[in-house]
C-alpha cells in the first residue's frame, strides 16, 4: 500500500469510528400507541380502584341530616394564638395519617383499619360504626397524598402530587413534561409497592397494549424511569474522553500528511 493509500484509509477508519458513534432514530421508535387504524375502540378492562396503605394521609367527612350529631367526627384543625393563648378552629379538613399497620385514630370511634381496603369499603365500615350514634351517616374519604415520581430521560424529572387521585402513564409522563427524543420508549419501567413488597413491570409505549396493562393506571407512590437509548450511553461515555480521541486523530492526520509530503 502506498502512502496515498494510507492516508486515505487512515481518514476513512476516523470517519467510520464517529459515525459509529452517532445513531439514527426511526418513527417506529418515538410514535406512541402504534398497530391500530384510525377510530379504533380498546377494551383495557381494567377497574380503577384505589386502596388505602401505610403512610396514605385521608381527609374524612361526615355527614347526616342531622348535622348537629356529625359534629363530633368533624373535628376542625385548631391554630394556637400564641399572643392570648387562645385555640382557634380553622376552616380546613382534618388528616388522618394510616400508621404502619394502617390503623387511623378516629374521633369517638377509636382505632379504625382501613388499611387495605378501598374506598367503598372503607366508607362503608366507618358506615357501620356511625350508625349507633347517626341516623344515615354518610361519609366521604379523599386521598391527600396521592404521589408519583418520574425519573430518567424526560424533560422535566421529579415528584408529582395528584390531586384527584387519579392518573395514567401517559398523564403521568405529559405532567412530566414527556420523553426526551434520546428516552427508551419501548421499555418503560414501573416499579410499585404493595404490602412491602416491590414489583417491576416493562411497558412499551409504542404498542397499543399499554392500555391493558396492569400499571396503565398507577397507584400511588409508584416511580417510572425512562432509561435512555444506547446511542446515548455511548454518546456519553464518548463525549469525557472526546479531546483525547480527536486529538489522538489529529496527530494520525498531520502525521500521514507529513509522510506523505516527504515521499511525494
Amino acid at each position: 500500500m502506498n502512502i496515498g493509500k494510507a492516508k486515505i484509509f487512515i481518514i476513512f477508519i476516523f470517519g467510520a469510528y464517529l459515525l459509529s458513534m452517532s445513531s439514527c432514530v426511526s418513527r417506529k421508535e418515538i410514535v406512541y400507541f402504534q398497530d391500530r387504524g384510525v377510530d379504533t375502540t380498546i377494551n383495557s378492562n381494567q377497574v380503577y380502584n384505589i386502596v388505602f396503605r401505610p403512610g396514605d394521609i385521608v381527609t374524612i367527612v361526615v355527614s347526616a341530616l342531622d348535622i348537629e350529631a356529625t359534629q363530633p367526627f368533624n373535628m376542625p384543625v385548631v391554630g394556637f394564638n400564641a399572643s392570648d393563648g387562645r385555640v382557634t378552629g380553622a376552616q380546613r379538613l382534618q388528616d388522618y395519617l394510616l400508621d404502619i399497620n394502617g390503623n387511623i385514630e378516629f374521633p369517638v370511634l377509636g382505632k379504625l383499619r382501613i388499611g387495605g381496603l378501598n374506598r367503598l369499603e372503607a366508607s362503608n365500615l366507618l358506615i357501620s360504626k356511625l350508625k349507633e350514634y347517626i341516623k344515615n351517616p354518610i361519609v366521604n374519604i379523599r386521598l391527600t397524598n396521592f404521589k408519583i415520581t418520574v425519573l430518567g430521560e424526560v424533560k422535566k424529572p421529579g415528584a408529582y402530587t395528584i390531586n384527584n387521585e387519579r392518573v395514567t402513564l401517559p398523564e403521568a409522563l405529559g405532567l412530566a413534561g414527556d420523553l426526551t427524543i434520546s428516552g427508551k420508549r419501548d421499555n418503560i419501567l414501573v416499579i410499585r409497592e404493595v404490602n412491602g413488597i416491590k414489583t417491576k413491570h416493562r411497558v412499551d409505549l409504542t404498542k397499543d397494549d399499554v392500555f391493558s396493562s396492569p400499571v396503565y393506571y398507577l397507584a400511588q407512590n409508584d416511580v417510572i424511569y425512562v432509561e435512555p437509548k444506547k446511542a446515548l450511553i455511548k454518546d456519553s461515555s464518548f463525549g469525557k474522553s472526546t479531546s483525547v480521541v480527536f486529538s489522538l486523530a489529529s496527530i494520525l492526520i498531520q502525521l500521514s500528511l507529513f509522510i506523505w509530503q516527504v515521499t511525494k
